[in-house]
């Protein structure tokens, strides 16, 4: 079986070396070992992966974002125990400015968001050549439709509390319903962090996947706002089960698509 959770135990040393990663190049597999191994002591156990095995694709894989670093292992750990099939995730252009990021950004394909500007602001320089003429979402059409996975955060940010969820972007449910593809969320929980104030980075983490979920409406009746709305509101509503916050989201914030 593909379900790590089932000895209370994350990845082992033997797993990270060893796993086939038949679908990337040599230099991509130095990369996602490189970062699992690294990453091995903040992933304390992952459950429920077989929800995100390649014979469930296509799906949206969603998380909620608690800490910067999950935005690193996720992607790496799903490529690393998918044998080399990718989740594409959408994140962020600036951060391909981080040493060794930007590596790991073109090894995972992920897809570029343009829309926040670089800090310091001198850095937007380079935006033209780290994103893509084509928009986030449309490339996010065209991978489900190829039959690949993407992968989003719909809070949108880093959000530390450790009780509320943010209420989230309606990207995802409005893709789920666009396409008629599954979702599957992702639960990030923290249990060692402190018991008081934000999440601290670098507190290991589970990771529990808990199995897809189907859009509930006829694809005549996926158009409009109020479908969308309802969807995400469950999307994070099962967000909130698996990482053990609450959803305060009953519509999402409509204004911002991704």
């Amino acid at each position: 079986m593909n379900v790590l959770g089932d000895v209370g135990a994350g990845l082992t040393l033997e797993q990270v070396l060893q796993k086939p990663l038949a679908e990337v190049s040599h230099l991509d597999r130095i990369v996602v070992r490189t970062v699992a191994r690294l990453g091995r002591p903040h992933v304390a156990r992952i459950d429920g992966l077989d929800h995100a095995m390649p014979d469930r694709d296509p799906f949206i894989l969603v998380a909620n974002h608690s800490t910067r670093l999950e935005a690193i292992l996720l992607p790496a750990m799903l490529m690393l125990l998918r044998d080399g099939r990718r989740v594409h995730f959408l994140a962020d252009w600036n951060f391909q400015m981080i040493p060794g990021v930007g590596l790991l950004y073109r090894c995972a394909q992920v897809i570029t968001v343009p829309n926040k500007a670089a800090r310091p602001r001198f850095l937007n320089v380079f935006k033209p050549y780290l994103t893509s003429s084509t928009l986030p979402m449309e490339a996010a059409r065209d991978r489900l439709a190829e039959g690949r996975s993407v992968g989003m955060f719909p809070e949108g940010k880093v959000n530390r509390d450790r009780v509320n969820l943010l209420p989230g972007r309606l990207g995802a449910a409005a893709l789920s319903l666009q396409m008629g593809v599954s979702v599957v969320v992702a639960g990030l929980r923290f249990p060692d962090a402190p018991a008081e104030g934000p999440i601290p980075e670098g507190s290991p983490m589970v990771i529990e996947f808990g199995p897809p979920l189907l859009p509930p409406v006829a694809p005549a009746d996926r158009q409009g706002p109020a479908p969308v709305r309802a969807w995400h509101a469950t999307i994070m509503a099962a967000i909130g089960t698996r990482s053990q916050k609450i959803s305060t989201s009953s519509r999402g914030d409509e204004h911002a698509g991704l």
